[in-house]
């Protein structure tokens, strides 16, 4: 099977890796506007060859668009306009409704599979990628019945070959629960590194200092805008929503610390330890 991968960077690469360490693809065609990423993969054999976006979905049986959700958005009528009623067209995208909703009246949606691994770092570019980044992971189709059968079993056998456990839901739902799972933790990670940076001028005595556990939650304050302000644009709602709540929770820890309620703030720790039972049963 020859595939194109629209955007060879983290995820595009990774995946790429993959489906070659798998046997799933003979051939690979990068596209990216970048061309530094385009010779690095080339370099790491993550893509065959290099091509431009007409070129390389011509002779595609599958296209991912592993790009910014707001370019996905902009990008995917475009390739569906490129393709037969043969070819298959995946996204990799962390918001799902928008761009499910960019294409629901084209006379080609059905080729289209909206699919989410849950999976990323910090880290960008062919360099980063990995093929085993997404074993054990959950990969998300969304509005599967949407997507024409034949489509829809060769992203499956794409995610499974991915080594990850499906799950199905709507583009809404997927929003809503990657807002509490993933959206809001980066903005409370950039939040975080901006008041230690606003508090604590000397970077040395920053360095110094840091444990784990400062380091696992900054951790994602790393990750690049380029990514990720379109992802808040496209989910604003939903992560306004969620904002609002964590707002309001670290409102509790203030109060409690200011009225010296300690037996609250206890309460509000173990009521949070909680977490621990859902997260240990995955």
């Amino acid at each position: 099977m020859k595939i194109s991968i629209v955007g060879v960077g983290l995820i595009g690469g990774s995946i790429a890796l993959k489906l070659k360490e798998k046997k799933l693809v003979d051939f690979i065609y990068g596209i990216d506007n970048n061309k530094d990423n385009l010779r690095e993969a080339l370099a790491l054999n993550i893509i065959d060859e290099q091509a431009d976006l007409e070129n390389g979905i011509k002779d595609s049986d599958l296209i991912i668009i592993a790009i910014p959700v707001d370019a996905a958005r902009k990008i995917l009528p475009n390739v569906l306009d490129l393709i037969s009623d043969s070819q298959t067209v995946m996204d990799v995208g962390s918001t799902k409704a928008g761009i499910v909703n960019s294409v629901k009246d084209h006379s080609k949606r059905s080729r289209f599979v909206a699919f989410h691994p849950m999976w990323g770092t910090e880290n960008h570019g062919p360099k980063s990628a990995i093929a085993e980044s997404f074993s054990g992971k959950a990969g998300v189709i969304c509005n599967k019945e949407e997507s024409a059968h034949d489509a829809l079993e060769l992203v499956q056998k794409v995610v499974e070959s991915l080594d990850m456990h499906l799950i199905y839901m709507n583009a809404e739902a997927h929003d809503v629960h990657t807002a509490y799972i993933s959206h809001i933790s980066h903005i409370t990670s950039y939040a975080l590194a901006n008041t230690v940076l606003e508090k604590e001028k000397e970077e040395e005595t920053i360095f110094q200092l840091a444990s784990s556990g400062f380091s696992s939650t900054v951790r994602l304050a790393k990750s690049h805008p380029e990514m990720w302000v379109p992802i808040f644009k496209q989910n604003k709602e939903n992560v306004l929503d969620v904002l609002n709540e964590h707002i309001s929770q670290l409102r509790k820890f203030k109060a409690a610390l200011e009225k010296e309620n300690f037996e609250y703030l206890a309460e509000l720790i173990e009521n949070a330890n909680k977490i621990r039972g859902i997260l240990d049963k995955n």
